[in-house]
């Protein structure tokens, strides 16, 4: 199963925190849009690396508890075992495209809100056993 399709334009329209946009057996391709004042929330992949790339907006992103500012244009690579936030400091939503590998949440996700991502125990437990089979 393969995907095409502009993803700029799917990020742009995106209003959801997070939205799965393909999974494939390796990887992932979400979109994410953290409205001002918010944040993704502090987190650590053990299994998985994270590649993602800002559309727009700005944001401190936190990397092992170093702070860096970017925006627009900027790629954030995490690899495993990186404790990592992204802290919306702007006044706009920061719109990101992420890509997991392997896949990190259940195909199909949509959370509308942060809330709805802590509270969805079927992906928190998808994402668990994806990083627990990745480093055994």
């Amino acid at each position: 199963m393969s995907y095409t399709g502009n993803i700029e334009e799917i990020s742009m329209r995106n209003d959801n925190f997070r939205e799965v946009i393909f999974t494939g057996e390796k990887s992932q391709l979400v979109v994410m849009c953290i409205p001002a004042g918010s944040e993704v929330g502090e987190e650590v992949h053990t299994g998985v690396e994270q590649t993602l790339y800002i559309i727009s907006g700005i944001c401190d992103v936190v990397l092992d508890h170093k702070t860096t500012q970017v925006s627009a244009g900027d790629i954030v690579i995490v690899t495993p075992h990186t404790r990592h936030n992204f802290i919306n400091t702007g006044s706009e939503p920061v719109r990101i495209i992420t890509s997991y590998s392997p896949p990190n949440h259940v195909d199909g996700t949509v959370h509308v809100t942060l809330e709805d991502a802590i509270n969805d125990k079927d992906d928190e437990a998808f994402s668990e056993r994806a990083n627990n089979s990745s480093t055994n």
